[in-house]
């Protein structure tokens, strides 16, 4: 019998029997998550500027991922932070930022390294949580209580292995799984699948490993070659489903359910790069209206200021200053005539003026 409230240190290595994970259903929605990613991937490299869906989808993958944790802010308080140097914003809002950089820091990170390893989730965990620890020592009584206000609220639910020297075996373990594609040879799909259970139930972190996990899922996919940026939008899916998220992750556990988790997780991945192919269409559509319109309005407009006030709804003067717009008072021009028919809006944020592209709003806010 498995008990919730003792050390799960049974936790079985990696992989998983294959006729647990390879059953039929799993198989088919595998290769329609493929598909979909496939297809996500492809229309995100055909964008004129990438950022146009890069910068927007991480940060409401952060502000996403971080609610599942139940840290709560707005889009409109993030960009603000993002766009000023205005410092009076919640700590919610800084934590939720900060795992936006910790989960640009893994894909840099990556970019230098031919496999992912344990140090790279370390440091994503220690910017996550503006810390210095790395993994948690024995003494530390971890478990996993059941949240909200039910008459189960804050029973345990589960309990990680508790033994430094198996902790680093699991966790050595899980890394060989990601990486060794000759001994593991997995579709990355159900590699990122195993591995974000795996990692979930290994639990390395006193905290903050649920958000470490999700990044750890878009690193595993641009490491092998499925997505080239990070513009899974996962999370959301999670927030939907949260109660099976969980009990799913739970299951895998207690009765070694494989195959409703892989399901889950495949089903989670296929409507998000839907839902994400479909936010590109209304991107690139917006974005093509605007030009038309701009180039009728102010044909003087560059077409690169256009691409920039997509790339994320709030901009500044100076952020749009370069090699192309060589003084922040020409860039502060354009922006003003965008404003004057109606394509921004100046908006004063402390003593900063900011622009904003309410159209890229509206699309990205759901």
């Amino acid at each position: 019998m498995f008990d919730r409230e003792k050390p799960f240190n049974d936790l079985p290595l990696l992989p998983p029997s294959e006729d647990k994970i390879l059953t039929k259903e799993v198989l088919l929605l595998l290769s329609q998550a493929n598909r979909s990613l496939g297809k996500l991937d492809g229309m995100s490299q055909r964008l004129p500027n990438p950022l146009m869906l890069v910068n927007t989808i991480a940060l409401k993958e952060a502000k996403s991922s971080s609610e599942i944790e139940n840290i709560f802010t707005t889009e409109d308080e993030l960009y603000k932070a993002l766009s000023t140097t205005d410092t009076n914003i919640s700590p919610a809002a800084k934590e939720v930022l900060r795992y936006r950089e910790s989960l640009w820091e893994g894909i840099n990170s990556l970019a230098n390294k031919t496999e992912l390893d344990f140090n790279t989730l370390i440091s994503i965990y220690q910017k996550i949580k503006e810390t210095s620890q790395g993994v948690r020592s024995p003494q530390a009584n971890v478990r996993i209580v059941k949240g909200g206000s039910s008459l189960t609220s804050g029973k345990v639910v589960y309990t990680p292995p508790n033994n430094e020297g198996l902790i680093v075996k699991l966790y050595q373990n899980l890394l060989d799984f990601i990486n060794d594609d000759e001994k593991y040879p997995y579709d990355p799909l159900l590699k990122m699948a195993i591995a974000h259970y795996q990692f979930e139930a290994i639990h390395p972190f006193s905290d903050g490993n649920g958000r470490t996990g999700r990044i750890l899922n878009v690193l595993i996919l641009i490491k092998k070659d499925i997505l080239k940026f990070p513009i899974l939008y996962l999370s959301k899916y999670i927030i939907r489903n949260k109660d099976d998220y969980y009990h799913l992750l739970n299951s895998v556990s207690t009765l070694g359910s494989w195959e409703r988790w892989l399901k889950f997780m495949l089903l989670a991945l296929k409507e998000t790069a839907n839902y994400t192919i479909f936010k590109i269409d209304e991107i690139m559509d917006q974005f093509q209206s605007t030009r038309l319109y701009v180039e009728q309005k102010l044909p003087n407009i560059p077409f690169f200021l256009l691409e920039a006030i997509f790339t994320q709804p709030y901009i500044k003067a100076i952020q749009v200053v370069g090699d192309k717009i060589k003084s922040r008072n020409t860039a502060r021009k354009y922006l003003d005539q965008l404003c004057e028919i109606n394509v921004l809006e100046l908006k004063k944020i402390g003593n900063e003026n900011v622009y904003i592209n309410n159209d890229l709003m509206r699309i990205i806010e759901d």
